[in-house]
């Protein structure tokens, strides 16, 4: 079973490894429930208590999808859900944080996933036009409601994080995080360590190129974002990296797991304090990545695959530059 890590200082506790479900109803190609079902279901019944949805996420349909999966379960899991996006005919088309719209938001979210509380809640990209500190209080307000019980912030930077932590304590940080994509070591990760904010890394598998099957751009099927929103798949940048994924494959050969496991025993070695959230549809790739938290690999294996894949080796932005403009610095 899955050992417990703490998120934050206000009491936040979830198992060392949670499960992203994005790709389960959005971004990836075409959806399988019945797939999905049975790899959340697997999930739970193997320790996995953290599901990391967000209204955009269909939109709507992926937290509706965690309703039917947990129903009559709901205190067993702990659920982070997202705000953040202006959201037109199945359409995101810009960032929306006003309050009222939160408000509006989470009483949504509260009804697709057939709950009274979220556990979690994310403002999902910081919106440019509306102060921090209006969106940490409103939170702060839906806590005190017991409609929402931790705050959390995604693709925040150092000022901003320290800005709302004022208002009402940031639980924790959800951003990129794995040897593909090292950035927030420079400034964030201090940040939230001098603060007691924890980290959610989603991509712990570099978008499935720690994997050791990765695909170029062009070759994932349409409808699936990989083909146009990461530029370290498309061309002279996919070639590149591929030769920084081999020295993973060679590594994990020499410690007797899978790229993926390697690569996700790498991010739990980082720190307690940080919590990744791989997502898969497939049951027997959850299984694989869950059994990551149980290996053990030796100390010097990884200060060698730490030293071999340093923070600016990938090539190529991890976003377009529409994209790229969303993230807070």
């Amino acid at each position: 079973m899955l050992k417990r890590r703490k998120l934050g200082t206000q009491g936040l506790e979830v198992s060392e490894l949670g499960l992203g479900c994005m790709g389960m109803s959005f971004a990836y190609g075409p959806a399988d429930e019945g797939q999905s079902l049975r790899t959340l279901d697997r999930a739970l019944e193997l320790g996995c208590d953290f599901y990391d949805t967000a209204e955009v996420y269909g939109p709507f349909e992926n937290e509706k999808l965690l309703a039917r999966a947990f129903e009559g379960r709901r205190r067993r899991i702990k659920l982070a859900t997202k705000f953040g996006f202006r959201i037109d005919n199945g359409k995101i088309v810009g960032t929306d944080s006003r309050p009222a719209h939160i408000r509006e938001v989470v009483d949504a979210s509260l009804l697709r996933l057939n709950t009274d509380y979220i556990d979690l809640l994310y403002q999902h990209r910081v919106d440019p036009e509306v102060p921090i500190e209006d969106v940490a209080g409103t939170v702060g307000d839906l806590v005190k409601e017991g409609k929402v019980l931790y705050f959390g912030l995604s693709e925040a930077g150092p000022r901003t994080l320290r800005r709302a932590h004022a208002v009402h304590p940031v639980s924790a940080l959800q951003s990129e995080y794995s040897l593909w994509e090292r950035d927030i070591e420079a400034e964030i990760l201090p940040c939230l360590r001098e603060l007691g904010i924890g980290l959610v890394p989603f991509a712990p598998l570099g978008r499935g190129f720690l994997t050791g099957s990765a695909r170029r751009a062009e070759d994932f099927p349409e409808g699936d974002t990989r083909r146009t929103s990461d530029p370290r798949l498309q061309g002279a940048n996919f070639d590149a990296n591929m030769r920084l994924a081999g020295v993973l494959k060679d590594l994990a050969a020499e410690a007797g797991c899978t790229p993926a496991q390697l690569a996700l025993v790498w991010s739990l070695s980082r720190g307690t304090d940080i919590v990744p959230i791989p997502g898969t549809r497939r049951v027997e790739n959850l299984e694989q990545n869950l059994a990551a938290a149980s290996l053990k690999v030796e100390p010097s294996l990884l200060a060698q695959l730490n030293d071999a894949l340093p923070r600016g080796a990938t090539v190529g932005p991890r976003y377009t530059a529409a994209m790229e403009r969303m993230v807070d610095r």
